[in-house]
């Protein structure tokens, strides 16, 4: 049973497929998938995927690259509404994006460090967006006391030291489809190191997909094809790494009794 920590099946690019696309992911093994609600636009797309689908939930919050549009006070009053629901299982995804130059700095600081007291007053876990930002989103967790809800390192692309801080505040470290790129060094040596409790894959769907997919649009089925590249960096067996990652996954949005089985679509 393998569980998608990311996706955006909201997405436009599924407008013309979507149902299949979920389909297939069913028909590959996915039990469930957390959708990521990140701006005004997606967070009610992605409730209503949450909504209709059993084995869809939601995480809510306010992407680095659409800080600048965020009415903060507004607005993060519109998602601790929004966590009140059943099937929103996380903040996110939220964090910083130093990459593209939408948002100044400064105006993502404030809204990380907001999203991540929203958090910690509903006790919710985080989704984290790192982009080329890795040391201010390590400060700013620590100084924030995120370590007290914890969540999960989103696509995670830093190196191992990073890794380690983000360890010891209480996160957990999800590979999407990079980790499965030939060129992948520095991800499957991080990979490797993580320990087993605090490992998950993702898709990010429709985005990062896995080879040999890549370039192409990527689906919540494709992470089967992370699920194999993790098995052969931990030097387990397939079965070994969908139980893993699909229990820390549990235990991180404390699905433990929510979660739904291939049986009960």
């Amino acid at each position: 049973m393998l569980f998608d920590t990311h996706a955006h099946l909201d997405s436009p690019k599924f407008d013309n497929d979507r149902e299949e696309v979920i389909a297939r992911a069913r028909e590959a093994g996915v039990s469930t998938i957390v959708n990521i609600g990140f701006n005004r636009e997606t967070i009610p797309t992605t409730m209503a995927l949450a909504e209709r689908y059993p084995f869809i939930y939601a995480a809510v919050g306010w992407h680095p690259t659409d800080a600048i549009d965020m009415r903060l006070e507004e607005d993060l009053a519109w998602i601790e509404r929004l966590c009140a629901h059943p099937k929103v299982v996380a903040i996110g995804e939220i964090g910083l994006d130093y990459y593209w130059d939408t948002s100044p700095k400064d105006v993502q600081h404030v809204v990380f460090r907001e999203q991540i007291r929203l958090a910690k007053r509903l006790n919710k876990p985080i989704v984290i967006h790192n982009r080329d930002a890795h040391e201010d989103v390590v400060r700013l967790l620590r100084e924030e006391g995120a370590s007290e809800v914890g969540g999960i390192m989103h696509c995670f692309s830093g190196s191992w030291e990073t890794a380690r801080q983000c360890l010891d505040m209480n996160f957990y470290i999800s590979f999407g489809g990079p980790v499965t790129f030939k060129n992948a060094r520095v991800p499957k040596e991080v990979l490797a190191k993580v320990p087993l409790d605090r490992l998950l894959i993702e898709t990010d769907a429709p985005y990062l997909a896995p080879h040999p997919h890549r370039g192409k649009r990527n689906e919540s089925a494709y992470v089967s094809l992370v699920a194999d590249a993790a098995a052969e960096i931990k030097g387990l067996t397939r079965e070994n790494i969908e139980d893993l990652t699909s229990l820390n996954a549990r235990a991180c949005f404390r699905l433990e009794e929510k979660t739904v089985t291939m049986q009960e679509k």
